[in-house]
C-alpha cells in the first residue's frame, strides 16, 4: 500500500449512501481523537492481496522483523464488501490493543490488529474511543 495525496474527505463523499454515513461517523470519531496527527488516504494491495482504500490516522514508522523500516498509520479505517474494518497498530506488552479490548467492544470480529463489524450499533463506542485514545497516547509517547 502507498500513502496518497488524495483527500480522505473526498473519498468519503464518493461512497454509496448506505455506507457513507457510518464511514463519516467513524472518521469523525477517529479524527477527533487523533486531531493533532495526520489523516491520510492509503491505496493499493493490502494483506491477502486485495485492493484497499484505507484512511490512516497518525503517521507511524515501524521496524519489521528483518530490520526494514516501514511507514504506516497507527489506526486505519476501511470499508470492505460486507463490513467495516479498523486496523489498530498499537501494542501493549506483546498484545495488540484490538485483542486486549476484544471482549469489551461489542459484537465485533477481532484479529491481531483488526476489528471488523457490520453495523455501528454493534460497537460500544465508549470502549472504542478508549482504545483509540490509548493508541494515540502510544503514538505521542513515540514523539510522533
Amino acid at each position: 500500500m502507498e500513502r496518497t495525496s488524495k483527500d480522505p474527505s473526498a473519498y468519503l463523499g464518493s461512497l454509496p449512501d448506505e455506507t457513507r454515513e457510518t464511514m463519516e461517523r467513524l472518521d469523525d470519531l477517529i479524527a477527533n481523537v487523533f486531531a493533532r496527527h495526520p489523516r491520510t488516504l492509503w491505496e493499493g494491495v493490502f494483506w491477502g492481496g486485495t485492493e484497499q482504500t484505507i484512511i490512516g490516522y497518525g503517521d507511524l514508522s515501524m521496524t519489521q522483523s528483518r530490520g526494514r523500516i516501514v511507514e504506516w498509520f497507527m489506526v486505519g479505517l476501511a470499508l470492505q464488501k460486507r463490513h467495516y474494518s479498523l486496523y489498530v497498530n498499537a501494542v501493549e506488552g506483546r498484545r495488540y490493543l484490538a485483542e486486549a479490548y476484544a471482549g469489551r467492544l461489542g459484537k465485533v470480529k477481532v484479529g491481531k490488529s483488526s476489528i471488523g463489524f457490520t453495523s455501528l450499533d454493534d460497537v460500544d463506542l465508549a470502549v472504542l474511543t478508549e482504545l483509540l485514545e490509548r493508541a494515540r497516547d502510544q503514538l505521542q509517547e513515540r514523539g510522533a
